[in-house]
């Protein structure tokens, strides 16, 4: 901008008879600052990063190898962060529990770097695991023998709280698939804005956590759980 005030100064010192009307001067300044200020299209943080955007999973060993070697540890911490949280948003529409998680993990990190609780190098460690993390987590309904729509309720079910886990993992599991047949029986694509067949769904939620000996005093959460992940799948379900 600087350049451009002084390309105008020296313009405006012209000899008397080429004087210019000053708004035709305003104009052309303008018209220049235009030319130089527009963009020239979206800059590729792979390319700023000086990295191959990844045609696997970035969460492939190889790639999370060559950000934690990239001399700009600030760049690669907002590159992984700008990843997790892409990753997060998708899991957010299959697994709502995971996602949270996932979600909160993500922000405590990063709070702790933005607060300089800790360095660069330290957070990026953190976020590489984070994104370990997230892989192992997409083998586990392989590992439970559970589809990914059963995992999903699966985890609904609080199964790391230790009176749910006195079920057992076997019955835990067969809970999960009894809920995913349960509720995609009763769900239609509107079914989040009736009430009346909310509260038919939450009854046999309910019926089927009662069932299988589920603790009484974590029947409520663990419907709400459900019913949440239940609104994530249903529009899919409901239109198949």
């Amino acid at each position: 901008m600087a350049f451009f005030q002084a390309v105008r100064a020296a313009l405006t010192k012209r000899a008397p008879a080429e004087e210019r009307p000053e708004e035709e001067l305003d104009h052309a300044i303008r018209q220049i600052i235009s030319r130089a200020l527009t963009p020239e299209g979206v800059i590729d943080l792979f390319s700023a990063a000086g990295l191959k955007k990844p045609d696997i999973s970035i969460l492939s060993d190889e790639f999370l190898a060559e950000v934690r070697g990239m001399p700009q540890k600030n760049l690669a911490v907002e590159l992984l962060r700008k990843l997790l949280e892409g990753e997060i948003k998708v899991r957010r529409r299959k697994n709502v529990v995971q996602a949270r998680s996932f979600a909160e993990m993500l922000e405590q990190a990063i709070r702790r770097y933005q607060n300089r609780a800790v360095e660069a190098v330290q957070v990026i460690e953190e976020l590489i695991a984070l994104a370990k993390e997230m892989r192992e987590a997409d083998r586990r309904g392989e590992q439970l023998g559970l589809s990914e729509e059963e995992l999903a309720f699966y985890d609904a079910l609080e199964t790391n709280d230790s009176a749910v886990k006195v079920l057992g993992e076997p019955t835990l599991k067969r809970i999960a698939r009894e809920l995913v047949e349960t509720v995609r029986r009763n769900v239609t694509i509107d079914w989040a804005e009736r009430e009346n067949v909310r509260a038919h769904l939450r009854r046999l939620v309910k019926r089927v956590l009662r069932k299988y000996g589920y603790p009484p005093d974590k029947q409520e959460k663990a419907t709400q759980t459900v019913m949440e992940q239940a609104e994530v799948l249903s529009v899919e379900w409901a239109m198949a």
